[in-house]
């Protein structure tokens, strides 16, 4: 058999999102970090620790740092209801880090074309964080860079 007809279809490789919100807005964060996600829970405050620092939580006999996504970010406090969840994330150097968010909506998949990575942000603006805003349908997920979000808690 000829090569001139072996046609090779490239699929193109799609990540996984979890969508959250957090106040109006609606982040994606990428699958491959996600350990778990957990009610909301009491979380043991750390005296003189940073102000978007909550506390931690006892996961699974695990010690788990908490920050806050809503302070971290510079929006209004938290405000815990039913739908509040922690998102667990297991980091390689930094291990696990558990960020409040206000609710987990949905698992999307999107491929490069579907993200622009053309985003502009100035530094204190919550778009430091953010690289990426991904398009799904009608709705656009600002994109999540968990390892700014979580290097700011380690080296604040």
């Amino acid at each position: 058999m000829s090569d001139k007809y072996n046609l090779e279809v490239v699929e193109e490789e799609k990540k996984q999102y979890i969508v959250v919100s957090i106040g109006s807005e609606q982040y994606g964060i990428d699958i491959s970090y996600v350990d778990n996600i957990v009610r909301m829970q009491k979380i043991t405050r750390v005296p003189k620790s940073l102000p978007y620092y909550r506390g931690v939580i006892n996961l699974r006999g695990e010690v788990v740092p908490v920050m806050s996504a809503r302070r971290k970010m510079g929006l209004e406090d938290d405000v815990f209801t039913k739908a509040s969840r922690i998102i667990i994330l297991k980091l390689e150097a930094q291990g696990m880090v558990g960020i409040v968010v206000d609710e987990v909506k949905e698992v999307v998949s999107l491929g490069k074309d579907d993200i622009d990575q053309n985003v502009h942000s100035t530094k204190g603006d919550n778009g430091n964080f953010i690289n990426g805003i991904g398009k799904n349908g009608e709705d656009l997920i600002s994109i999540f860079d968990v390892y700014s979000i979580v290097d700011a808690v380690e080296n604040a």
